[in-house]
Formats: structure tokens, C-alpha cells, sequence
């Protein structure tokens, strides 16, 4: 049985441990507020981007002068993972779900015969991927010195992305990430984005008329060699901004349950104080009495 005060030290060691979860907890309800929306009001305008470059795109895909970000290389040999993770841990399962979701993408890319290259954002999955495969990973790019994520992080990442497909070192670009649904929910995505994939239906509705018209002035080619390097970094500053509301939300959760936790501990810990302390009494009580009735 444990002493009184080993007892008490450890009572006092969880109350402080307690404290710090939740502080974490409220820091973390407070970045995900401003994180969520953030991630929110990105969704509209990543989405009509990335469908108005599709419907641009298909015009001109079969063109022997269409941009690389476009169609790629034509090959579809070598695959570019655009892994997106948190650069700090205490969220629970956030990290580690999106690493086995790359584990099974890798898997899955290197049983059909291809080869697979990682772009590791975020030090969390770096360093779970370099358990199995860190012969793939190319780079490793980590946010952890930044108060929140900039729009000029993404460009940075996207630059990277363009210079390595420009140097032919892979044919297919896929993008990796939590996208968030609540507090308590992240669903692990995987977005391709070279080449650009075209919207189920769109071929139909070009055939039909169905599809909304667009002008473009200057011509598709112009605009399209402004505009995908934009909507390449609008995408992963979008997957960013959707991993870091994920991450908060799930670093609240960890830390209300690590809270609730330490909660229950204190008070069995409490008890068990009691109980030990109670029992030494008893017994001291009894050395008495027994001392007394020896006289």
C-alpha cells in the first residue's frame, strides 16, 4: 500500500497535469473557432476554381501545347503524395489516421507496379511515414515556427510541386489530407491534382449544352498558364486550412478527455488517501487501546 504522502504527491502531480489539459483545451477551442471558419469560407471558392479549370481544361487537354499542371506528363508511372499532417502531437488519433491512410495509398500504388514519391507537410507525418518508408520521402516541410497558416506557405509548397513536375520527376500529383467535418469527425481525403481530374458528367453536359457557357478573353491557353499555378496553391492552402481546423478540433477533444481523466483519478487517488489514512488511524488507535490495556 501506497504511503500518505507518496499518495498526496501523486494527487498533486494530476491536479497539475489537469490544469495544463485544460488550458490546452481552451487554447484549442479558441484556434479552432477562427481555424474553422477560415476553412469554411475557403471550401466555395476552391471548389468553383477547380471546376471551372476542369471545364477549361477539357477544351484543350487533347492540345499537344496543354500545360504540364494540366495533363501532366501523359505517363503514369511515378506518383507524387502530398502528404498533410500537424506539426505537433496531443490530437489524439489526427496525425496517425492520415499517415495509415498514406501507408494504405503507398501500398496500394506500389502493388500496381509504380513508384511512389512523398512531399511530407507537417513534421508529425514525416516522422510516421519514415518508419516504413523514408526511402520516399523526397521532402519534408514543417510549419511548427508560424503562429497560422498564410496563403504565401501554399504558394511556397506549390512552387515546389510545379519545380519537381517541370524536372520530370513524377507523372501524377496527389494531395493528402483530414478535411474537416466537426469537432469530432476528420475523414482523411485524397484529391488528385495532376493532371486535373474531370467532373463526372462533364463530357455529357458539353455534348448536351447542359454545361454553363463561359467567355474567356484572352484565349484558354493565356488564362490558363495564370491560372493553374494560382489554383494549385489555392488547393493546398485549402487542404492546409482544412488540416489545422481538423487538428484543433481533435486536440479539444483529446485534452476534454484527457481532463475528464485526470478528473477521475484525483478522485480515486482521493480515496484511496482516505482509506489509507482512515486505516492508519484505526491502527494507531488500536496500538493504543492494546498499550493501554497491557498496563
Amino acid at each position: 500500500m501506497a504511503s500518505l504522502k507518496a499518495l498526496r504527491a501523486r494527487i498533486t502531480s494530476v491536479k497539475s497535469t489537469r490544469k495544463i489539459t485544460q488550458a490546452m483545451k481552451m487554447v484549442a477551442a479558441a484556434k479552432l473557432r477562427r481555424a474553422q471558419s477560415q476553412a469554411e469560407a475557403a471550401r466555395p471558392y476552391a471548389e468553383r476554381m477547380e471546376r471551372m479549370l476542369a471545364s477549361l481544361g477539357a477544351s484543350v487537354a487533347g492540345s499537344p501545347d496543354a500545360p504540364k499542371l494540366l495533363v501532366g506528363s501523359g505517363a503514369d508511372q511515378v506518383h507524387l503524395l502530398v502528404v498533410v499532417t500537424g506539426d505537433r502531437g496531443l490530437a489524439g488519433a489526427f496525425n496517425t489516421n492520415v499517415g495509415r491512410f498514406a501507408r494504405s495509398r503507398i501500398r496500394e500504388l506500389e502493388a500496381a507496379g509504380k513508384t511512389v514519391k512523398v512531399l511530407a507537410v507537417g513534421r508529425k507525418g514525416a516522422a510516421y511515414l519514415k518508419r516504413d518508408y523514408g526511402s520516399r520521402i523526397t521532402a519534408e516541410i514543417s510549419l511548427a515556427g508560424k503562429k497560422r497558416v498564410e496563403f504565401v506557405d501554399a504558394q511556397e509548397i506549390a512552387a515546389r510541386i510545379t519545380a519537381m513536375l517541370e524536372a520530370g520527376e513524377y507523372d501524377v500529383c496527389t494531395l493528402i489530407y483530414n478535411r474537416f467535418r466537426s469537432v469530432i469527425s476528420q475523414v482523411p481525403t485524397a484529391q488528385q491534382m495532376i493532371p486535373a481530374v474531370v467532373p463526372e458528367g462533364s463530357a455529357t453536359e458539353a455534348a448536351t449544352g447542359a454545361q454553363a457557357l463561359y467567355e474567356y478573353e484572352p484565349n484558354e491557353e493565356e488564362i490558363l498558364a495564370t491560372l493553374l499555378p494560382q489554383n494549385l496553391a489555392i488547393q493546398v492552402y485549402r487542404a492546409m486550412l482544412e488540416n489545422a481546423a481538423g487538428f484543433f478540433g481533435s486536440q479539444m477533444t483529446a485534452m476534454d478527455n484527457a481532463t475528464r481523466n485526470a478528473g477521475e483519478m484525483i478522485n480515486k487517488l482521493t480515496l484511496n488517501y482516505n482509506r489509507t489514512r482512515q486505516a492508519n488511524i484505526t491502527r494507531e488507535l488500536i496500538e493504543i487501546i492494546s498499550g493501554a490495556e497491557a498496563v
